[in-house]
């Protein structure tokens, strides 16, 4: 598995992750993907799976790294403080490795959400602060209101099919040494499907470049996605082989060419 640096912390991180949003598997698919070198676990206070993210790394706490979230309607100093605590007890440890703003609420000063955060921090229940669908104004803000740590993250929605973050996000992160996580990186499962066919010329491309390379549509994919020096991808599975699948997207890389025809087949918006 390729490792990333996470933000400028020196951190290394897997370019695969695992997403658990409306995670149904039970730990073992989890744990088989540590085991694979996906040893990133993203979870969130709404998701429902901190409980299972913990069972995987009981036992193994310095293995995973865990990272989770405090929704965007919990931004408030006391509900930052509460819900990370709350996250704590449920995930079966005394520390975060990354704790993210789910999504920001402009009805909260941002000093104050960041102010929690530092605390936290502080105390060490947080090593690292991250946001999840800031734009880069946000992002910009949420950076002046920390007086001590950096934003080492912004996850976002980032896939062959939603490129958003191209026009601004992905240079600005890189620009400043902030890790871009991307979450539905398959676009909810539909690049990876045969009867997809948002796009049909665009899939067939997909189709034709892993029977060339050897590999499936989904680890193309990812791939696609992790090309980009400081983005690492997080689908998720129910799937002990599927999560090998998403494993086995790390490891090697398209070429330039594959790269620019998948660009090209797959048209932004």
């Amino acid at each position: 598995m390729e490792l990333k640096e996470l933000g400028k912390t020196g951190v290394k991180l897997p370019e695969i992750g695992l997403g658990t949003s409306a995670y149904g598997g039970g730990p073992g698919p989890l744990r088989k993907g540590v085991e694979a070198g996906a040893f990133l676990i993203d979870t969130a206070e709404r998701y429902g799976s901190e409980e299972v993210v913990g069972q995987v790394a009981r036992g193994q706490r310095k293995s995973v790294f865990l990272a989770t979230k405090v929704s965007g309607a919990n931004l408030k100093y006391d509900q930052v403080i509460a819900a990370a605590n709350d996250s704590l007890s449920r995930l079966g440890t005394d520390y975060i490795d990354l704790y993210q703003v789910h999504w920001p609420d402009a009805s909260v000063p941002m000093k104050e959400t960041m102010r929690a955060l530092e605390v936290l921090v502080e105390e060490g229940k947080v090593r690292y602060i991250g946001v999840s669908n800031f734009t880069v104004d946000q992002m910009k803000e949420a950076q002046d209101a920390l007086k001590q740590n950096e934003i080492v993250s912004n996850q976002v929605l980032y896939n062959l099919v939603d490129r958003e973050i191209e026009d601004g996000v992905i240079p600005y992160c890189q620009e400043n040494g902030i890790t871009v996580q991307a979450y539905s990186p398959l676009a909810q499962g539909k690049l990876s499907s045969l009867a997809f066919f948002w796009h049909t010329r665009a899939m067939k491309v997909l189709r034709e470049m892993a029977s060339e390379t050897g590999k499936t549509q989904a680890q193309v994919a990812l791939n696609w996605c992790t090309s980009k020096s400081n983005v690492i991808a997080i689908p998720k599975s129910n799937s002990e082989d599927r999560i090998m699948e998403f494993c086995n997207a790390s490891g090697w890389r398209l070429a330039p060419e594959q790269i620019e025809l998948l660009n090209r087949s797959f048209t932004r918006y």
